[in-house]
């Protein structure tokens, strides 16, 4: 989708922002009638006020998706009936493309341009994939004896919670209900406070596509109150989440003290990319290791965070890195032209600058390091490079969820893999290297749930996504994803005769 910078503000103007949560199938405000508002962190500029649900209101969604998923509306559908509706709201999402795009620009400060090109169309491709895939997943006979027939069968869950972050808002979503609703569940989706318009829309989208009403809900509100309810409430048999780890284990602590209900979750990164001196493209690597921790304002749960490289290359692979960072300076998300936009709020902004204050006094500042503004407004931050990073330093140990880079040196493959690993995280890692047998036996050794070899951050649909440690429970993603949403059930029949 190519429109120029005003074709993206006009349209900007135009668009109707939502103003109530999704329960039922009906639009709602809290009740308590309270409100908080969506703020574009580009501008400063409040978008609008959402209800700011709390106990009662998860309660309320979570009684509409229980009885939709008891009287079976949605989950007595066949899979080629619940196929199609899947499929007609993967042909919306695209329909709809520049107004998602938007949504999530606007609300999280995010390039437009990589919304409308990236995001969205991922977000189609995700809900075609499982509606294509759910009517391929076959039950299975059990090779018992030829007087019994014990047959296993995947059977939904039933109420789903997934609880989403706000740096990829209608991915995310997508991530956690295009599995959940192809497998039969009702769902209660809680986006991030910071970026709830895109899912909201993706509500309506759904009711439009031919999904019943009650099937599914979206709450907005915070993640202590909102949040929270979910986590405690006895009624909901499973939450997918995404998020911090810190989050991640307060929903852990939930399902304790509560029903024990499922969780599932994809949390934090602090994700290695180690370039070997024997890498034949160190400009392709170099070009790469930018993307790989400036796309997205660094805001990647995948970010490669932390660079390793081999002691002989340092010098000129840095050169050139500097070189690349350049490209990516800071610009208003609606221009096409822009390389990086905003940072999703202010809390996250202060957070990012007193790292790189961190930066300054204990490493070696080689790029960027500012805050900044476009036309005097909004949360801004250059891409930063520190380089002589000691691996116990906390910019190469804490996850920053920034454009901020940590580079360390390292002279022999067994320290590379040992300062990689060296962490609580396990989610993704990248290596680049020319050697065939390197690139597989460091693979092999490095703790990540997605190693990519002479790239960055390769992730499909066809593929699972999650992490080792610290880095969360399950994978989305792939077939594998049905089974966070899905259990095993097992009829045994004693034949006569």
């Amino acid at each position: 989708m190519e429109l120029t910078h005003q074709e993206w503000v006009e349209r900007a103007k135009a668009i109707e922002f939502p103003r109530h949560a999704v329960i039922d199938g009906q639009n709602v405000d809290a009740v308590s009638g309270k409100t908080f508002d969506t703020i574009n962190p580009a501008t400063g500029e409040v978008l609008t006020r959402l209800p700011a649900c709390d106990a009662a209101d998860v309660d309320k969604a979570v009684q509409a998706a229980r009885r939709s998923f008891e009287d079976r509306r949605w989950s007595g559908k066949s899979p080629a009936e619940r196929k199609s509706v899947l499929l007609r709201l993967s042909a919306l999402i695209l329909e709809n493309q520049a107004e998602l795009a938007l949504l999530d620009s606007l609300d999280m400060g995010k390039l437009v341009r990589d919304a409308a090109t990236i995001d969205v169309p991922v977000a189609a491709a995700i809900f075609q994939w499982y509606g294509e895939a759910i009517d391929k997943i076959y039950d299975e006979i059990a090779p018992t004896g030829s007087s019994d027939l014990a047959m296993v069968r995947r059977e939904a869950l039933g109420v789903v919670a997934a609880v989403v972050p706000w740096n990829f808002p209608l991915d995310m979503a997508t991530w956690k209900c295009a599995p959940a609703l192809a497998m039969g569940n009702s769902v209660i989706l809680k986006p991030a406070e910071q970026s709830p318009l895109s899912a909201l829309r993706l509500a309506e989208l759904a009711r439009e596509a031919g999904l019943p009403d009650g099937v599914l809900n979206v709450v907005t509100g915070y993640g202590e109150t909102a949040g929270k309810a979910i986590g405690l409430h006895p009624d909901i048999d499973c939450i997918a989440f995404t998020g911090s780890t810190e989050v991640g284990k307060y929903f852990l602590e939930y399902s304790g003290q509560s029903n024990m209900k499922q969780v599932w979750l994809e949390c934090g990164g602090k994700s290695p990319n180690l370039v070997f001196a024997d890498c034949d493209d160190l400009d392709k690597a170099a070009e790469m290791a930018a993307f790989g921790i400036f796309f997205n304002q660094g805001e990647v749960c995948t970010a490669n965070s932390r660079l390793l490289l081999e002691k002989s290359i340092a010098d000129e692979f840095l050169e050139r890195l500097v070189e690349k960072a350049k490209g990516f300076s800071p610009g208003n998300p609606l221009d096409p032209a822009s390389a990086m936009g905003a940072i999703v709020d202010e809390g996250q902004t202060a957070r990012i600058m007193s790292y790189i204050d961190h930066g300054r006094a204990t490493c070696t500042l080689l790029h960027g390091g500012n805050r900044q503004t476009v036309s005097g407004k909004g949360c801004f931050v250059e891409p930063t490079i520190f380089s002589d990073v000691a691996p116990d330093n906390r910019l190469a140990v804490e996850e920053i969820f920034g454009p901020v880079l940590a580079v360390t040196t390292f002279e022999s493959e067994d320290e590379a893999i040992t300062i990689a690993n060296d962490t609580i995280y396990g989610l993704a890692a990248s290596v680049w290297t020319s050697n065939l047998s390197r690139a597989h036996r460091v693979s092999s050794k490095l703790r990540a749930g997605t190693v990519s070899v002479n790239t960055v951050d390769a992730l499909s649909p066809m593929t699972p996504f999650g992490g080792f440690k610290q880095s969360g429970i399950g994978r989305d993603l792939s077939l594998h994803a049905f089974d966070k949403f899905s259990a095993l059930k097992t009829t045994w029949i004693k034949l006569k005769g």
